[in-house]
């Protein structure tokens, strides 16, 4: 399945500039000095779970711990992911104070409920700076079983190979940079990748070869693609998912920001595979440098058998 109903997000309590994550986020914009940034946080953290599940969308909320501070806590999809065979795989971040999220509760809390048959954990690859931060280094195509991911300081190329080899995904690989020509951190923020649509910022990939690429791959994917323009991009209209309400039936979840920056085409095209739902998360993206799809990480482990299901 390429989508799920169920995710998993993370209420922040001291939410902040990281300044762990700066020097390559050129998203991250600093707070100002009279900014109460923590209430302004939690209140549109609390307006985007209620709109999920409005939708009908499971949203499993963990209350982050106050220490050891983790500001990022809110985007926890860069340091571990789930598969529906049972796979959890746990992935080696950049910044320091992200490592620390790891130790906060989240997976003991999940595996009361979920079953994790097997832990695929690249954490130790740190200790030689190599990194690769989850579902933002990497957009997956679960159906085709294809893993897209731009290179960048957070995403390198050996532990790719460690994790679609593992999970037996096709690599296509490539530089997305921004329009100042640098290196975009994550990929999630230049595309995403769902049922039948891919929204993209091609322009972003410079390689005309790989920009090529990169659309014959989606589009052979029988993938409609929306091509994103620099505004738009810089906007987070990359950052979106796509996920399943109570019936089954697919919504694209994005910020306001990255809605009120498509075209009516752009939007029609949407409206005409999903039910868009945008959340107002102004003050997250701004400060934290991710947006709606950072602060979900989809669940796809398979749940514990009840006590009677374990009899049959």
């Amino acid at each position: 399945m390429q989508t799920t109903n169920t995710v998993l997000m993370i209420r922040p309590t001291r939410f902040s500039f990281n300044q762990d994550t700066a020097a390559n986020n050129r998203f991250q914009r600093p707070a100002a000095v009279s900014e109460d940034v923590q209430l302004k946080a939690l209140q549109e953290f609390d307006g985007y779970v209620a709109a999920l599940r409005g939708q009908g969308v499971e949203v499993l909320v963990h209350n982050d711990l106050e220490a050891p501070h983790t500001p990022d806590s809110i985007f926890p999809n860069n340091w571990w992911s789930s598969h529906p065979d049972g796979t959890l795989v746990l992935y080696p971040m950049q910044g320091h104070n992200r490592r620390l999220e790891r130790d906060k509760g989240v997976l003991d809390w999940l595996r009361d409920e979920y079953r994790v048959e097997q832990l695929l954990d690249l954490s130790s690859l740190e200790q030689q700076e190599v990194f690769l931060e989850g579902t933002g280094s990497m957009v997956l195509d679960r159906l085709q079983r294809i893993c897209y991911a731009g290179y960048s300081t957070r995403t390198h190329a050996r532990a790719l190979d460690e994790v679609v080899n593992h999970l037996g995904y096709e690599l296509c690989a490539f530089t997305a940079q921004d329009r100042q020509g640098v290196a975009i951190y994550h990929t999630n923020v230049m595309m995403s990748v769902g049922t039948r649509l891919a929204i993209a910022c091609l322009a972003s990939v410079t390689d005309p070869s790989e920009r090529l690429a990169l659309r014959s791959r989606l589009e052979d994917s029988g993938k409609q693609v929306i091509a994103l323009n620099w505004s738009q991009l810089e906007s987070f209209a990359g950052n979106m998912l796509e996920v399943q309400d109570s019936a089954g039936d697919p919504v694209l979840v994005m910020s306001r920001t990255a809605w009120q920056a498509l075209d009516t085409r752009q939007r029609r095209l949407i409206e005409a595979h999903t039910t868009p739902l945008p959340v107002n998360i102004d003050t997250i993206e701004r400060i934290g440098g991710g947006s709606a799809r950072c602060m979900l990480a989809e669940v796809f482990l398979p749940k514990h058998l009840t006590a009677k299901e374990q009899v049959r």
